[in-house]
């Protein structure tokens, strides 16, 4: 049953999201409100799928909104990442933030673009003095738009257990943006592997407490690695 549930997901999904990807470009085109609703519309889709056919439900722990805190101002959402489903996730949850994206993807024919015009911002795996001048100064962009800012500051995807170190271009971030983090633990990776069928369950978001600017770079990641990882469980 499981495995005709992931073969139906794949078929629905995947699909769905074909017709989805291909048509940002207009979207794009119409404008920035047009681009949000077109993505906004292909989350719910994905939402849709994962909930009534992987039997995948999500649970939300702590203040949702950790920029409310701050009279709305944007934040620096720091995120464990354990598979694509907070990738999609987490865009809507938090209201259109400026997520940090790799290099590789954003240079996707057709959905690189759109994802550029949304407002993305690109960060180069090699971490050059120059590529992290680049991704701040996106940075600074997005916050002169008041959107908050989404980074999974371990730079990959991982699999439940594994807890790498903080890559520097979230440190980059946190020092010369002078904002509140708000960690986010995820734990995905439990019913979406990155090998091998998805299985029914729930993905906890756990917002953390906010860690104020300002802080000496050690502690400041010391924080962020113990909250984004406050729900990681090995599998067994």
């Amino acid at each position: 049953m499981n495995g005709l549930r992931n073969l139906l997901f794949k078929f629905l999904f995947y699909g769905g999201s074909v017709p989805i990807v291909l048509t940002t470009p207009i979207s794009a085109l119409i404008g920035w409100r047009a681009l949000v609703a077109h993505t906004h519309f292909w989350t719910r889709w994905h939402g849709w799928t994962t909930r009534n056919i992987l039997h995948i439900d999500q649970r939300i722990e702590g203040a949702r909104f950790g920029d409310m805190a701050f009279g709305g101002a944007p934040v620096l959402y720091a995120a464990k990442h354990q598979s694509m489903y907070e990738t999609l996730e987490l865009g809507r949850m938090l209201r259109n933030p400026a997520i940090v994206m790799k290099q590789e993807l954003a240079d996707i024919p057709v959905w690189g673009w759109s994802a550029r015009r949304y407002g993305v911002i690109v960060v180069d795996r090699e971490a050059s003095a120059g590529a992290l001048r680049r991704m701040l100064r996106e940075a600074r962009v997005a916050l002169a738009a008041n959107r908050s800012i989404l980074i999974f500051p371990e730079g990959t995807r991982v699999s439940p257990g594994e807890q790498p170190p903080l890559r520097a271009g979230f440190a980059g971030l946190y020092q010369m943006l002078k904002i509140p983090v708000v960690p986010v633990a995820i734990d995905s990776g439990k019913v979406w592997p990155k090998h091998g069928p998805k299985i029914p369950g729930t993905v906890t978001f756990r917002f953390g407490e906010p860690i104020p600017p300002g802080l000496p770079r050690d502690e400041a990641e010391r924080r962020v690695h113990a909250a984004i990882n406050a729900l990681d469980v090995p599998q067994g």
